[in-house]
């Protein structure tokens, strides 16, 4: 594991990148009922805006949204600002809706690639912590940390899930209850919150004399359990490669080392912390392991896209490891100080990482990350779906046939 590899990506990765097709189902029951939101919005969406712009200016406004949630709150036990919280409502729907249409403004425009595939996976990995994270501000979660613990990363632990069995079979798939319903129960969470105010969460109900705000969160670990039960019998089904293997033609369990190397030593120091680090910053705290996740999340996208095998270790680890060495000295140093420092530097990691093998891709590709060529080409209708680009998009074959006719017919005219 070299500390800095001028390249990510090797030759013969690139070339089986480019060669990606994207392939997901999808049986959700909100996404035909925001289809026609979905279309509409694409619809008024220039054509010169580029997908990978819209994806990109969604996670900011996600991510600006949710940490002035944090600012106002960063232990998650102080109650937040109600319009901080209708803020946050505001910006997780914005952040939903242009991440449903930057794989229709593609097909719009001619524009699709792998890049954009492993473009709005990244952003979703990202985006998934600070969702997750601004759930719990919004219901003071904080007041209960280890459940608090265990409901984000329990969104890690899913999101991870979802692109193991995508690395193992070939195909994203998506159930009944998904991530578009997640997202919106989230939404709701957070308008409750606004218009009731977070204490509201506290309310406890008779019999068992629970608050509501743990209730949430026993309904949202059962419901992440059985997803993920659900994931790894998929999984343990074997995969597409020689022998039921992954794509890549690796051990269909090999995707558990990476994940366990983030999730138990994030337990572990939470546990063994003698100034109570968590505790006292959980924001941050989750911050800061949560961008380990994501970064462990985006390499398995990307090994899943090249048909790569998956290296167990990253640098990014260090980050974590910083933790552990201080307690192991007997907090030399606060462990506060080192928390920042894990965090800036798991930051910077992810976004050196990211913004490198999206140049490299580009540069194989021949393309920009957020430019399109304006005018775009004319569009023709596709015979049948299987006859569909599926690049550069995160809806199901059965979205791309609903939506196709009506942004070909925008397109015409806008042209």
């Amino acid at each position: 594991m070299q500390f800095y590899k001028e390249r990510i990506l090797n030759a013969a990765q690139l070339k089986r990148l480019s060669e990606h097709k994207y392939s997901c189902t999808s049986a959700s029951i909100l996404d035909a009922w925001l289809q026609p939101w979905w279309c509409w919005l694409v619809s008024k969406t220039p054509l010169w805006l580029a997908p990978n712009l819209i994806t990109i200016l969604g996670l900011i406004v996600n991510i600006v949204t949710t940490l002035i949630l944090i600012w106002y709150s960063p232990d998650a036990r102080q109650e937040p600002p109600r319009w901080a919280c209708a803020l946050c409502a505001l910006g997780v729907f914005i952040y939903q809706s242009l991440d449903a249409i930057d794989g229709k403004q593609a097909r719009r425009t001619g524009s699709q690639s792998p890049l954009g595939e492993l473009f709005d996976h990244g952003c979703d990995s990202i985006s998934t912590v600070f969702i997750a994270l601004g759930a719990c501000i919004a219901v003071k979660l904080g007041e209960y940390p280890t459940w608090m613990f265990f409901q984000c990363f329990c969104a890690m632990t899913l999101f991870y899930c979802a692109h193991w069995q995508a690395y193992v079979t070939g195909t994203l798939k998506m159930g009944r209850i998904d991530v578009t319903e997640a997202q919106y129960a989230i939404i709701g969470i957070h308008l409750v919150s606004a218009v009731l105010g977070p204490d509201a969460w506290a309310t406890k109900f008779p019999p068992f004399n629970i608050s509501l705000n743990l209730m949430s969160n026993y309904a949202v670990v059962l419901m992440t359990a059985t997803l993920v039960f659900g994931y790894v019998k998929v999984i343990m089904k074997g995969g597409v490669g020689k022998n039921g293997s992954t794509v890549a033609g690796t051990s269909i369990l090999s995707p558990v080392i990476p994940f366990s190397l983030v999730v138990v030593p994030a337990f572990i120091i939470f546990q063994k912390s003698e100034s109570h680090v968590y505790e006292n910053h959980p924001a941050l705290y989750i911050l800061a392991f949560g961008m380990v996740a994501a970064k462990v999340t985006n390499r398995l996208v990307v090994a899943h896209m090249t048909k790569s095998e998956m290296e167990y270790y990253d640098w990014s680890l260090l980050g974590p490891a910083m933790l552990f060495l201080n307690q192991y000295f007997n907090n030399a140093i606060p462990e506060y100080y080192v928390l920042w420092l894990c965090t800036i530097w798991v930051v910077a990691n992810l976004m050196r990482y990211c913004g490198q093998i999206c140049l490299e891709i580009c540069d194989h590709l021949k393309i920009h990350l957020f430019r399109i060529p304006y005018p775009p080409a004319p569009l023709s209708m596709p015979t049948s779906p299987k006859h569909a680009e599926r690049n550069a998009t995160s809806d199901s074959e059965k979205s791309e046939t609903e939506d196709s006719a009506p942004l070909i017919n925008n397109n015409s005219i806008s042209l």
